[in-house]
């Protein structure tokens, strides 16, 4: 049974000012796939993960995300959606605790209205207890419910890691884009990341998309590699096929290769 295209990118092109970031890209994701997302620094990643997230629009071209187009929507509208990610650059919040931090993830699937919260309604008071039985779900599939309590600066960088992505899940996203999960990280965690991602896919059906200059974990967890370079999307294909293609390795290693 063939899978179901969820995301659908087609002629996306964006600029700032006078630099062309990215030309011409056609991209398609399906369900429950695992995508890698390669290429050299400033080949357009991720400038293609914020066109995805409504972080920018795209100069040319159109993006569906389940058959609705959502080119020119912004992260607020995009995320209740099904589309959550993580950054490269790891942001949390590191005078909250661990749940809290988490809890802010749900704040795209709340219904109630600040009158409600500030007089305290019987729904107020459901939809918190919701929030939190999701938030510890969460933190307990990233083996962090024992940190709950914990400030979030106080974790080690692996744990802020997998913070960051406990959050994004919270959103209950069908599709997560993880933004160079593994750098950083010591051989051990990168292990423990491999087998997290696996587990997101496996146990909670989730299509994800990453972007990663780790090869090990690309070319390791990847069912389907794309490649870019100068703004362009120059190879498409099983790991096995991107590592033979004679423009990646070109683009990775030089002419001389």
């Amino acid at each position: 049974m063939q899978s179901k295209t969820i995301l659908r990118a087609s002629n996306i092109c964006h600029s700032f000012g006078g630099l062309m970031a990215l030309k011409d890209i056609d991209f398609e994701i399906n369900s429950r796939e695992i995508i890698g997302l390669i290429g050299p620094n400033g080949a357009g990643k991720t400038t293609l993960f914020n066109l995805f997230t409504g972080h920018y629009s795209p100069t040319r071209g159109e993006i569906y995300f389940n058959e609705r187009k959502i080119s020119g929507l912004k992260p607020y509208q995009i995320t209740p959606l099904g589309i959550a990610r993580t950054f490269q650059n790891i942001r949390i919040f590191g005078q909250m605790s661990v749940l809290d931090n988490v809890l802010t993830g749900q704040h795209c699937r709340t219904r109630t209205g600040l009158f409600g919260a500030i007089i305290g309604t019987r729904a107020v008071k459901k939809e918190e207890s919701r929030a939190r039985k999701i938030a510890l779900e969460m933190l307990d599939f990233v083996s962090l419910a024992n940190k709950k309590n914990d400030y979030a600066a106080n974790l080690s960088y692996g744990e802020r890691r997998r913070l960051e992505i406990a959050r994004a899940l919270a959103a209950d996203p069908s599709l997560l884009l993880l933004d160079e999960p593994a750098a950083g990280m010591n051989p051990q965690e990168t292990t423990a990341l491999i087998e997290l991602i696996r587990q997101i896919r496996d146990e909670m059906s989730r299509t994800i998309l990453l972007i990663e200059h780790d090869m090990k974990v690309v070319m390791g967890i990847s069912e389907r590699v794309a490649v870019l370079n100068y703004g362009r999307k120059i190879a498409e294909g099983t790991p096995r096929e991107v590592q033979r293609n004679e423009e990646v390795i070109k683009a990775y290693l030089g002419e001389s290769a």
